[in-house]
């Protein structure tokens, strides 16, 4: 856990072999084993998930639930994708963890970065195999992960904290990725990356000699790091940070304007993400709303006073009587889900040029 120490191999390592995600090696096919992140799922209706919960597949383990358990040795040699039925007769979905899915349920120290920001975050710094890139705040080691995989085995990520405790948590989420990942591929996740225990702005001598592709910031006041760290970053190359707050944004750009820094601001960007409702509409009683057409000269009574039997809704599960009809038959509810993510994050997209456009003539259309 010293500063410098190494979590992945050296930059003399191995070269470069497959890709992760690259589907080569992937075992999606493969029996669940111990070993797997297994998530094991409940869902009914227009609810997102009744029931959600990750663990690691043993041999003698138990996922217990309040809708009943199920004996590890009774999901080992299950397919990916299959339901077993808990004690209490209740159906759950059972399958491997994607990176986001693991991301979102890992150990937590401080607050990740969320699936949506990182990916949009790697996009603006355009990173690809073989980059080396630099990030400051570990955090819980989501976004390290996300680096990890875009840069791939001949990549190498420098990832610093401050912080011990967020340090260790971080190290221990990689590794605990990358165990996982080697029981279910033919290939292992990149032991690509470098977990520091250092202050960033006084890092200079585990930064010398160094220059990186893209640098990703995800600190309280990222623009004390800035100085420290633009002059490693190549011409022409991006810096992505990742703020809360709007006043964060703003004294990272006081702090890039009052040290000249030769940055300037491309983008500043709020990543949203609208979850829609569409599913089959159906009554309380779980029976399938008809789907009434109208017909000319036809009187239709309508009724004033509804039974509450008889309000349309998607929550409940029917019968299965909606399998059987036919194409178009059946109404759809289709609306923006009634429960929406909240905001998470302002993305800062900083550009180096040397020497920088002087700041008070940024053109007045800028995104900035």
């Amino acid at each position: 856990g010293g500063a410098g120490d190494p979590e992945g191999v050296g930059a003399e390592g191995p070269g470069p072999g497959p890709e992760p995600g690259g589907g080569g090696g992937r075992a999606a096919e493969a029996p669940l084993r111990p070993g797997d992140l297994v998530l094991a799922e409940y869902r009914r209706g227009r609810r997102r998930s009744g029931f959600q919960k990750m663990f690691t597949l043993t041999g003698e383990g138990r996922l217990q639930s309040d809708r009943g358990a199920i004996p590890h040795r009774d999901i080992a040699g299950q397919r990916p994708g299959q339901e077993l039925r808990t004690s209490a007769g209740v159906a759950l979905l059972l399958r491997r963890a994607s990176l986001e899915e693991f991301v979102l349920r890992m150990r937590r120290g401080p607050a990740i970065s969320y699936p949506k920001d990182a990916n949009t975050m790697l996009m603006m710094m355009d990173v690809n195999h073989g980059d080396c890139v630099l990030e400051a705040g570990s955090g819980s080691g989501a976004m390290t992960l996300f680096l990890s995989r875009a840069v791939g085995t001949s990549g190498r990520v420098y990832s610093f904290e401050i912080r011990e405790d967020h340090h260790s948590n971080a190290k221990k989420n990689y590794r605990r990725w990358r165990k996982a990942w080697e029981v279910s591929h033919e290939e292992e996740w990149p032991n690509n990356v470098n977990f520091i225990n250092k202050d960033i702005a006084s890092a200079t001598e585990d930064l010398q000699g160094k220059l990186f592709d893209a640098i990703a910031l995800d600190m309280i006041n990222p623009q004390l790091a800035l100085p420290a760290t633009c002059s490693h970053l190549k011409q022409g190359h991006i810096c992505a940070v990742y703020l809360a707050n709007i006043t964060q944004v703003i004294d990272l750009l006081e702090g890039v304007r009052s040290c000249q820094l030769p940055l300037v601001c491309e983008r500043i960007i709020e990543v949203i993400q609208r979850e829609w409702l569409v599913s089959p509409a159906k009554r309380k009683d779980g029976t399938t709303a008809p789907r009434v057409q109208p017909q000319k000269d036809q009187i239709v009574e309508f009724e004033e006073h509804r039974e509450e039997s008889d309000v349309v809704t998607s929550e409940d599960e029917g019968d299965g009587e909606e399998e059987n009809k036919p194409f178009c038959a059946i109404p759809y509810i289709a609306r923006p889900h009634h429960e929406q993510f909240a905001h998470t994050a302002f993305l800062v997209k900083l550009r180096k040029f040397k020497p920088a456009p002087p700041f008070s003539t940024l053109d007045s259309n800028t995104k900035c």
